[in-house]
């Protein structure tokens, strides 16, 4: 079975372009220095009359080469060994929340992860798409949720949860649940929250509203699903339904579905962790007409490697059309996923384009 990298010429020009595609495929050699390198080593380039290829780590090192310190060709490449470091340090942060202490700071997980504090936080980021901090926020936030459930009382579930004081924790825990504990762990008791179903060019489609603005748009082919699924967002809210004035909200929403030119100026009431948050913002700036990949998204925010985590906070978005992630399209232009389904999604960009008059073929 041949390779992309199956002759000599074929090896160095990868080793020239420095082709991370090529790393694990073979090493090279430098015969001047002893030292032996990935092809993507960043180090200064070799003469060829000095370069020699060998089949593995092994093979440089019996032919009486040692690693290059700079690319460490015998361990797994960078990519791999960084996401490694996050994912170790992920569990460090979860283990110590989970176990009801204070979140490791940042310059113990950055000393365990073998880099400088800077470097660490800005690759956990990268990975991530939050920061350590934000992180053992949300672990923490996700313990909080399940302890006010089971504990006898919001106080145990506070210092279960870890945090140290009422104080902290009325103060943390509202943003990230969207409610007050008491009301959260109430399920949403004392939420007033007015809904309608209505029929649109996509199927069945429900809007509700608290007090603050909307807080579900939800699509589908038969309206008992919505509602269960609003139900189950929110199982002891008070769910009004069948108010003309609400209706007349509705009415608005379906109009923007149908003609996106003409814009949607209704408050939103969504709900979700920091991150998510931002994602949304960042997709509501990309136009009608046009459309973003995860990879752009990501790019935006200033975070280039988290395309799959803006991928699902694309997936937690609760309101459809509203908060455009149908917009959203893999690097290659065509479509991904879709939570109210992908013909629909179609439909959305095909109809936002003509409003926009721009082509758009679709596959």
């Amino acid at each position: 079975m041949t390779t992309l990298f199956d002759t000599d010429e074929a090896r160095w020009a990868a080793v020239q372009c420095r082709d991370r595609a090529a790393d694990g495929q073979f090493c090279y050699s430098v015969r001047s220095t002893g030292v032996y390198c990935r092809p993507s080593c960043p180090s200064r380039p070799a003469r060829r009359a000095n370069v020699a290829f060998h089949a593995s780590p092994a093979a440089a090192e019996a032919a009486g080469f040692r690693a290059c310190l700079r690319c460490q060709p015998a361990q797994p490449p960078l990519a791999e060994r960084q996401a490694a470091a996050v994912a170790r340090a992920c569990r460090l942060i979860d283990a110590q929340v989970d176990a009801g202490d204070s979140a490791p700071r940042l310059d113990s997980l950055a000393q365990a992860a073998g880099l400088s504090r800077f470097h660490f936080h800005r690759l956990f980021k990268a990975h991530t798409g939050i920061t350590p901090k934000a992180y053992a926020q949300a672990r923490r936030a996700a313990r909080l949720r399940q302890g006010l459930a089971a504990a006898p009382s919001v106080t145990e579930a506070l210092y279960e949860a870890g945090f140290g004081s009422s104080a902290r924790f009325y103060a943390a825990t509202t943003g990230a649940l969207g409610m007050t504990p008491g009301r959260y762990r109430a399920g949403g008791q004392g939420e007033t929250i007015r809904f309608a179903v209505a029929g649109c060019s996509l199927g069945a489609i429900l809007v509700a509203s608290t007090g603050k603005g909307i807080c579900a748009i939800l699509i589908g082919d038969e309206p008992e699903p919505l509602l269960h699924d609003l139900q189950r967002r929110f199982p002891r809210a008070e769910l009004v339904g069948a108010e003309p004035a609400f209706e007349r909200t509705v009415a608005q929403v379906v109009g923007f579905v149908e003609a996106p030119r003409l814009g949607l100026g209704l408050p939103l009431d969504v709900r979700g962790t920091a991150f998510q948050q931002r994602v949304w913002e960042a997709l509501r700036a990309v136009p009608a007409g046009a459309t973003v990949s995860y990879r752009e998204l990501a790019e935006r925010l200033g975070m280039p490697a988290a395309a799959r985590a803006v991928a699902g906070a694309c997936a937690a978005n609760p309101v459809a059309v509203a908060i455009p992630c149908h917009r959203v399209v893999r690097t290659d232009g065509t479509l991904s996923g879709y939570r109210w389904g992908i013909a629909r999604k179609r439909t959305l960009l095909e109809r936002e384009a003509a409003a926009a008059g721009a082509a758009m073929p679709l596959p």
